[in-house]
């Protein structure tokens, strides 16, 4: 392996950046492969959902990996500006 990575919770985060990355690769090798406008569309309207979702899935283990070790109130105040970046990008 090329780093060693002493914290369970960081090893998880970097995974699921990982899975992510390899989904939007696959993604595009498939809008390339299918070469249509209407189909890449909707591979690009299927990956808005994955962004979010692999967003609050890496904050969430790292709100856990932190949980115990910073104060509630500073935790609190970041769980509180990610419910403000999600606000800010509704509709």
């Amino acid at each position: 392996m090329f780093f060693y990575v002493p914290d369970k919770h960081v090893l998880a985060m970097a995974a699921v950046r990982v899975l992510s990355s390899m989904i939007e690769l696959t993604a595009a090798i498939l809008m390339l492969k299918l070469n249509r406008v209407e189909a890449a569309l909707k591979i690009n309207a299927t990956l808005a959902f994955v962004g979010p979702a692999v967003m609050l899935t890496v904050m969430a283990l790292g709100l856990w990996g932190l949980a115990g070790k910073i104060p509630p109130v500073k935790m609190l105040t970041i769980i509180m500006g990610v419910g403000l970046i999600f606000y800010g990008l509704r509709r």
